[in-house]
């Protein structure tokens, strides 16, 4: 059910997201050290940048997670209610 304020009360896949990250997070790390090696400074420093904002997102994400239920839903856990619209 749509309710009009989704970008306010919408959930996001955390575990989805972790993952992802990690993922993303092992080829900067791979791209860092690849680039650097083979003499290309500039994609290194890009590589290690986007090493740091993956860095950065797997924090927020565990810290997410581990807020509990609010954050990362189970199926037991009820869909927020829609807001009280006005007369």
């Amino acid at each position: 059910m749509r309710t009009g304020s989704e970008p306010r009360t919408a959930r996001s896949a955390l575990r989805m997201r972790l993952w992802l990250s990690v993922w993303g997070l092992a080829w900067a790390v791979f791209g860092t050290v690849a680039f650097a090696l083979a003499g290309r400074p500039g994609w290194a420093v890009a590589c290690g940048v986007l090493w740091l904002v993956i860095t950065v997102d797997v924090v927020v994400v565990l810290r997410h997670i581990r807020q509990g239920p609010h954050y990362q839903p189970g199926r037991d856990v009820p869909p927020y209610r829609p807001p009280d619209r006005g007369p």
